[in-house]
């Protein structure tokens, strides 16, 4: 009994100790500006994934694209996808001994509208999906007549037939001349004009191989290794990025694709890249719950990140990294139901939380997935609002990372004192940009919070994206005195004068 009393009072003890430490901490930033802790390399930007929402005729195809030219990010990431396969394949059917089936008249629009709107910025262009009559299945793989209609099994076979993979390269080096060189010669020796002639600085080879025809990591460095050989040819300027898998919890794609052994001679290490989707634990969490999920997840994401990048430097140092689909999903692509209030600027915080421990592990791009998504096609994770084709605050907070932070800056020593041992519900950050001091202020939980800045910042300009925000551009005011309120879910960039 006395033992048991003594644990009593000690716990007793602790939790009055850990009451009177809360009481008398309140949540204060510090920052040394004479202190750099490193220099930035990470750009903000996103991915536009092809579907009918997107395309011209659609309701909000004028606005959606005013919104991607208006963000002026570099390194838009452009996937054109299986479900739509006449949107995604210039060739639906292999060529005959007198016919070849060439067709860009549907890929053609969106790609004109993406490289229009992100003209003078340097883009990452993913043809992702591999014709089906590629692969070895046991009968012709269908698809539908309606190039609007989803075929979610299309994506059939796990071995090619042409293991040469002559066909494979063939296919995507005729591809990228169309769009590079004006036009190509297909399989029977006749041209086909595109008048395209756009500067593509990224080629992504294909898109979650883990995932679509379940590739080996083996298999899919021989793909790559064919692929880019030949596309370096047709455009020898184009950087190509490789491995963008799904998951991340089978390091063998890194370890093996990453080794130069593995790769045929003269086949560039360039680039790498790989994703992250934060999801509910369990169905029907609300979002009191799952506001805390989507940051465990992610920071269970961010230790996974520093181990491949403990990879990436030991075998390929000189490679960069994009991390180019961060987002969040409630439920599957084809089920449809209510949004929370404050979900978007939840997901719009978790991504400016990811954005900013990417810069100090020293990734190159963190891109936010994805700029449309509507009933059936992902809608939990639109950055614009598919009824009224108004970007919502994923976008917005997106727009104010884009215009305050980027590569070069320099991030410095930041303190950060919450109520709580660890203050865990506020990410803060100072960083000295090109247009001057900046404190990233970010709220993770569903609950308004006062904050303390350093002296320095009374009289400076917050700008935020918060619940009062709502799909208007971030809000604007100027500080009294060194207080900010910070209401749920905010993300906030001080201006320090």
């Amino acid at each position: 009994m006395k033992k048991k009393s003594g644990i009593i009072a000690v716990c007793s003890l602790t939790l009055i100790c850990i009451s009177s430490y809360a009481q008398d901490k309140i949540d204060s930033v510090k920052v040394d500006w004479n202190k750099t802790v490193s220099i930035t390399k990470t750009t903000p930007t996103l991915q536009v994934v092809e579907n009918p929402m997107v395309r011209k005729g659609s309701p909000i195809h004028e606005q959606t694209f005013k919104a991607l030219k208006d963000l002026g990010a570099d390194y838009v990431r452009y996937v054109p996808w299986f479900p739509y396969p006449k949107m995604a394949v210039a060739e639906l059917k292999p060529p005959t001994k007198d016919k070849t089936f060439w067709d860009f008249s549907l890929l053609d629009s969106t790609m004109e509208s993406i490289m229009e709107a992100t003209k003078g910025h340097p883009v990452v262009i993913n043809f992702s999906t591999t014709p089906a009559w590629m692969w070895k299945t046991s009968s012709e793989v269908k698809y539908p007549e309606d190039p609007y209609q989803t075929s979610w099994n299309y994506n059939q076979g796990i071995e090619l037939r042409d293991p040469s993979m002559k066909e494979l390269s063939g296919y995507f080096a005729r591809l990228l001349s169309w769009y590079t060189k004006g036009g190509f010669t297909d399989e029977l020796g006749v041209f086909h004009k595109s008048g395209h002639f756009y500067k593509i600085s990224h080629w992504e080879v294909l898109n979650e191989p883990d995932f679509e025809h379940s590739i080996s990591p083996q298999l899919y460095t021989k793909m790559y290794d064919a692929i880019v050989t030949e596309l370096k040819k047709v455009s020898p300027e184009t950087k190509f990025v490789g491995i963008s898998v799904a998951q991340t919890n089978n390091p063998e794609y890194f370890e093996y694709f990453l080794n130069p052994k593995n790769h045929k001679p003269g086949v560039p290490l360039e680039g790498i890249s790989y994703h992250h989707y934060s999801m509910p634990s369990v169905e029907g969490q609300s979002i009191n719950e799952y506001q805390y999920t989507f940051f465990d997840k992610a920071d269970a994401f961010l230790n996974k990140v520093r181990y491949v990048e403990s990879i990436r430097k030991r075998l390929a140092p000189n490679t960069f990294t994009m991390i180019n689909e961060i987002g969040v999903i409630l439920r599957s692509p084809m089920e449809s139901g209510p949004i929370a209030d404050g979900y978007w600027n939840l997901a719009g915080a978790m991504y400016a939380h990811i954005f900013l421990e990417l810069t100090k592990i020293g990734i190159d791009v963190a891109g936010e997935s994805q700029l449309v998504g509507y009933p059936t096609q992902f809608p939990d994770v639109s950055m614009m609002n598919w009824e009224n084709g108004k970007p919502n605050a994923r976008y917005w907070v997106l727009k104010l990372l884009v215009d305050n932070f980027g590569p070069g800056d320099k991030l410095v020593t930041t303190s950060f004192t919450g109520k709580g041992m660890l203050g865990e519900s506020i990410t803060s950050q100072a960083i000295i940009t090109k247009r001057g001091k900046r404190i990233l202020l970010i709220n993770k939980i569903n609950k308004e919070t006062q904050i303390i800045l350093p002296v320095e910042a009374k009289g400076g300009v917050v700008h935020y994206v918060d619940l009062t925000t709502g799909e208007n551009p971030p809000a604007e005011s100027q500080l009294m005195d060194n207080k900010v309120t910070l209401k749920p879910f905010s993300v906030a960039v001080i201006e320090v004068k």
